[in-house]
């Protein structure tokens, strides 16, 4: 069954098994006593923060191991903002950060603290001289990603390393998804990863903070990891995770090439065989193993739960794929199509023959997707001489029914005519607007419903 969602969690790599079930027997004792058995555990320990320091691009004693990526995030900014609190409170973060960067923001913007969000163009990517203005004289920190987990945007990383270090700012960058791929390039001054998002076992983060970055961790002290990562380090997955983040970095020139070789062809081959769909993220400045794409009329849910009878594992930012029902933050912050988005990460290995398979499969699950929600055709409809405004009433119902409706009667309406679709769901303010992109149409706008919810106008211009 081809697996394509590495951007979550990436398979073991072979060496990251073997390294785990050699350290189990070696690796087992506290590596702070000065015993045998601890000493060859500090040895162990030491090796691996060698071999992962060099593979993020900094000094051995600027690394700690944490226990998973998340934690690396949230004690990097917890520790950052502390440590340079005399300077002042503001924390400048892009739109389409991870969700553990907007959690430790809303933290510290609710115990007073100043979060400026700085937003994205439609490619997902911010401009770096807007992040630049947004630094302030009472900024603490920066945090930019250097790769988007949900549609693979690099970001200008180098860009904006420069404009933190010319107004005094340090930049924590979060490299889960990248540093797999290669170092972070330009003057960070704190990064933060996950191990399990380049083949090695979940439970293991790293942090680097630069020597000369003011820090001062939260909670507790402790004596271990340098007081960043309190508590007993598990060893055997620390070993595990910077073996196979040598491994994979030796093989990452070869396989970033065919891999993108792969997403190009799925990028291509998916808007020929399937109508109405929207490749997102940036066409070259991406990771390599990544591409999303959205389908209009798609229940997200149910088309990834088809595409999974048929043998194929994915992930989507569809707000009919979440707990919350609202679409992802990474889309709506983008502002492009969110309904039937599929999100495809090819883990390393991926045979050429799985991508085809799921090129010949998809038009058939789209399609059948579409029919049994009664999607209209793709053809534009013929213009009409009936009345000049129509109002959908889609209230209580999750998209992509309200945009479906519109669809089906935009034809019923004389070119500049209006339809106006009352609906509820969160995602329809995504979705109504892509969908006249799409289809040539002009979006008016949005104004309260005496009915509840929001009427969305939209008027016929083809």
């Amino acid at each position: 069954m081809p697996y394509f969602d590495a951007a979550s969690a990436a398979p073991l790599h072979p060496v990251a098994r073997q390294a785990l079930l050699a350290s189990l027997d070696e690796g087992w004792a506290d590596p702070a006593r000065l015993y045998r058995e601890g000493r060859r555990a500090r040895l162990l320990l030491d090796a691996a923060r060698e071999a992962a320091a060099e593979a993020v691009g900094c000094r051995p004693d600027e690394l700690v191991f944490t226990p998973s990526g998340t934690r690396a995030v949230h004690a990097g900014i917890s520790g950052a903002l502390a440590g340079r609190r005399r300077v002042g409170n503001g924390l400048v973060v892009s739109a389409v950060e991870h969700s553990s960067v907007l959690h430790a923001a809303e933290l510290h913007g609710a115990a007073g603290g100043s979060v400026t969000e700085v937003p994205v163009g439609r490619s997902g990517a911010v401009d770096a001289a807007v992040f630049a203005a947004a630094l302030g004289a009472g900024t603490a920190l920066a945090c930019l990603q250097s790769a988007n987990h949900e549609v693979g945007t690099a970001q200008p990383v180098a860009e904006v390393a420069e404009a933190c270090r010319a107004a005094g700012v340090p930049l924590l960058v979060d490299a889960a998804q990248s540093l797999g791929w290669g170092p972070v390039e330009g003057g960070w001054s704190l990064l933060a990863a996950s191990a399990h998002k380049w083949g090695g076992p979940a439970g293991v983060g790293l942090l680097a903070v630069r020597k000369g970055v003011r820090f001062a961790p939260q909670g507790p002290s402790d004596e271990r990891e340098s007081g960043r990562a309190p508590g007993f380090e598990n060893l055997p997955a620390i070993v595990a995770a910077a073996a196979s983040l040598r491994a994979v970095r030796a093989e990452a020139a070869a396989e970033a090439a065919r891999l993108r070789g792969l997403v190009d062809r799925i990028r291509a081959r998916v808007p020929e065989l399937v109508p109405d769909v929207e490749v997102v993220g940036d066409p070259v400045d991406r990771l390599p193993h990544l591409v999303t794409f959205s389908c209009l009329y798609v229940d997200g849910e149910t088309l990834l739960h088809e595409l999974d009878r048929e043998g194929f594992s994915v992930s989507s930012g569809s707000s009919c794929t979440s707990s919350t029902l609202t679409p992802s933050h990474v889309l709506r912050a983008m502002g492009v199509l969110s309904e039937g988005n599929v999100r495809v990460s090819l883990p390393a290995g991926t045979a050429a023959e799985d991508v085809d398979r799921f090129l010949d499969v998809l038009p058939g699950v789209v399609a059948g997707v579409r029919e049994r929600l009664g999607a209209p055709a793709a053809a534009a409809a013929v213009p009409a001489a009936g009345s000049g405004s129509l109002v959908v009433d889609a209230l209580g119902r999750r998209c992509p029914i309200p945009v479906i409706e519109l669809a089906k009667v935009i034809g019923d309406v004389p070119v500049g005519g209006t339809v106006t679709v009352l609906a509820d769901d969160a995602a329809a303010r995504l979705d109504i607007p892509a969908w006249c992109e799409m289809r040539g149409q002009e979006y008016v706008g949005e104004e309260p419903s005496e009915r509840g919810g929001v009427a969305y106008v939209v008027r016929r211009v083809a």
